[in-house]
């Protein structure tokens, strides 16, 4: 094995491969994990750095392919030889051995600008746009130009506590703390202070930059996960605002008003959600609870907030069919995106006590949503229901 034996051209054809087979299955193909740190920065591009140095040897003549275990990514191994070669290596946050709650806590505690007396929603606005983008598939990495350019739009038009038209502020934030990654820029990146020295930077730059990656595949891949970041986000930042126009423009109200995506027939493979995911919510439902009751202690009346998680995992809980078992029929149409007519709902009113979880959420179709509200049997309905609601909850597969 001799790794400078490696020119320029081999590692083109690694590239030319990775582009061929896709990122997931040529790291699968030859046995590497995601790169921790280091990355190829190709032509707009961004590749596995260890994973293409191990590839680009087998197109040496008469070698193989390198397997991870034979040599070592860090810069002055595989990166380092990169770099050699005039390849450019951007540096990622290392996030990537962080759990997805120590993820999501990150973005859900930002500290951000309250000089005002109320917090500045430059990063919030920032992560709802980047959110949109994950869960329509659209590239995670954009140049600058295209960044700021959609930022400043967002920013103008929903940055209604002061806030500039600047994006170099919010990235510059995020990327100080692991969520948002730059690359292909030379000069080291500020802080967020200051004024012209930031926008210098930016404009001097141009960097690539997007979420970090196993953020991004987090918000694209996991729904349960999306909710309940848009519910910590609205609750932290916009209390006293109407986000809807907000969440419109970025992509993430249908999200918020029907939880699952249009189909063109109910197939069951829809309502599945596994043990993961469905505890994954519970617990970042139980942490908002647990933030409430935090509140509580300092605030003497507090509007009830309803999780758009927990109406989620209820709806998903319920595979499309009313939780009463006493119903005696739903309705046999759907609605416009082809889903069943059903309404969660909160078995103990929030205003009296009730939790926002579902182990005390039903779903229910509209007919046995009138007889729990305004029936002349609700109170027996409900004594019922909220048994169901627990059964069923408890009944859900739980990882161990």
């Amino acid at each position: 094995m001799a790794l400078t034996d490696i020119t320029r051209r081999e590692v083109e054809k690694a590239i030319e491969e990775c582009d061929r087979l896709g990122r997931d299955a040529f790291l699968k193909r030859h046995g590497f994990r995601p790169a921790r740190r280091y990355l190829l920065s190709h032509e707009g591009k961004h590749y596995d750095s260890k994973a293409i140095i191990g590839v680009a040897h087998g197109f040496l003549s008469g070698q193989r392919p390198l397997a991870a275990s034979d040599f070592s990514g860090g810069a002055a191994h595989a990166a380092g030889l990169l770099r050699s070669l005039g390849f450019d290596i951007a540096e990622e946050h290392p996030v990537t051995g962080l759990t997805p709650d120590d993820l999501v806590h990150r973005v859900t505690h930002l500290k951000v600008n309250r000089s005002s007396g109320l917090p500045a929603l430059y990063q919030p606005i920032t992560l709802l746009w980047a959110m949109g983008r994950a869960l329509r598939g659209e590239p995670r990495l954009l140049p600058w130009l295209e960044t700021e350019e959609a930022l400043k739009t967002l920013l103008d038009r929903h940055g209604v506590r002061g806030e500039r038209p600047r994006p170099d502020y919010p990235i510059a934030s995020l990327h100080r703390v692991g969520i948002w990654t730059l690359h292909d820029y030379t000069e080291p990146v500020p802080t967020a202070h200051g004024d012209a020295k930031v926008r210098r930077w930016f404009a001097a730059n141009q960097p690539v930059g997007g979420l970090a990656d196993p953020l991004y595949a987090l918000f694209r891949d996991s729904e349960i996960t999306r909710l309940a970041v848009i519910d910590e986000l609205v609750d932290a930042f916009f209390d006293g605002l109407d986000c809807a126009p907000l969440l419109a423009d970025v992509g993430l109200s249908d999200v918020e008003a029907n939880d699952l995506p249009e189909t063109t027939e109910q197939e069951p493979e829809q309502w599945l959600i596994s043990a993961a995911e469905y505890e994954r919510g519970c617990r970042l439902v139980e942490q908002r609870e647990a933030k409430f009751r935090e509140e509580r202690v300092f605030h003497t009346t507090q509007r009830p907030r309803r999780s758009r998680a927990a109406r989620h995992l209820v709806l998903r809980r319920s595979k499309g069919r009313c939780e009463n078992p006493q119903c005696t029929g739903q309705p046999a149409d759907v609605t416009d995106r082809n889903h069943p007519i059903l309404e969660i709902d909160h078995v103990v009113d929030l205003a009296s006590g009730g939790r926002d979880h579902p182990s005390q959420m039903v779903a229910l179709c509209p007919n046995c949503h009138a007889v729990k509200t305004r029936g002349r049997t609700r109170e027996v309905l409900r004594e019922i229901l909220l048994r169901v609601a627990a059964e069923r909850h408890n009944a859900m597969p739980h990882t161990v």
